[in-house]
């Protein structure tokens, strides 16, 4: 990724803040295996300010979407705070495999480190910290995901008024919606729900979806995914709302549905 890149996928920009669509494999932090990440682009976003801007608050590396941006200390310390207190509403899309019989719910489940080797991994504990999440379902698929392409034209801008939807023709031998599925897949069900973490732990959302009976649709840790090669995490920040000025209305952003989760988000009925 270079400046230019990163500076297009901007979704909003004031004096205080901005909103970037974080792509799904980017992380946003230097770890300790290196690597390129997000630190290493925000040059490029300091649009004349002497400082670099800073994220608010964390986004997974699979996880794709709405990321918050301080553009300097105080706007920083002023979104951490409203971090804090639950001020900012963070609504995320999952496509998880299976789903809930009821449309709408909340999963109350304490989380804990897994173990002290990977601290980054959770499980439910009674003795963690307490973790809420509410949910609803935004569509079902009683069948696989189609196996039509996308072309490179409609890959970009996915549910904005701006989009281009152009579908090339199937492939020799591929699925069509008049096809029925290959033997073994006629049982599969996905489901598009609706995330809104009340508390803010790590890998939050994947883990109650685990634990709730249905994981999210490519993920390898805590889901059926394989380890590499697999249809990538099915986990996007879809918006945030942020009521940054007092005497203002609440900024709202939402970031496009990614390349990746298009097909089974279609699926689900939900463009």
């Amino acid at each position: 990724m270079n400046a230019e890149e990163i500076v297009s996928r901007l979704l909003y920009r004031d004096a205080l803040m901005l909103v970037i669509d974080k792509p799904a494999g980017l992380p946003v932090h230097p770890g300790p295996k290196g690597g390129e990440t997000l630190f290493h682009h925000l040059d490029a976003l300091r649009f004349g300010l002497p400082r670099r801007p800073e994220a608010a608050h964390r986004l997974d590396k699979d996880t794709s979407g709405c990321l918050i941006l301080g553009r300097h200390p105080k706007a920083i310390a002023r979104l951490n705070e409203m971090f804090k207190k639950g001020e900012i509403d963070k609504v995320y899309w999952a496509v998880v495999e299976g789903g809930p019989d009821a449309d709408e719910g909340e999963i109350d489940l304490p989380l804990a480190p897994k173990s002290p080797d990977r601290g980054w991994w959770m499980k439910v504990d009674p003795k963690g910290q307490p973790s809420l999440t509410q949910w609803r379902v935004l569509g079902r698929s009683h069948t696989s995901p189609l196996r039509g392409e996308v072309a490179p034209e409609a890959r970009e801008g996915v549910g904005s008024e701006t989009s281009v939807s152009v579908v090339l023709p199937p492939r020799p031998g591929a699925l069509t919606r008049s096809d029925p599925p290959p033997q073994g897949e006629d049982e599969k069900r996905f489901t598009l729900l609706e995330l809104r973490p009340i508390t803010g732990r790590t890998h939050q959302l994947r883990v109650h979806c685990q634990a709730s009976g249905f994981p999210i649709l490519g993920d390898p840790i805590y889901g059926t995914a394989p380890r590499f090669g697999g249809p990538g995490l099915h986990l996007h920040a879809r918006s945030v709302t942020v009521p940054l000025y007092p005497k203002k209305s609440p900024i709202l952003v939402e970031a496009p549905v990614p390349t990746h989760m298009r097909e089974r988000v279609e699926a689900c009925g939900a463009l």
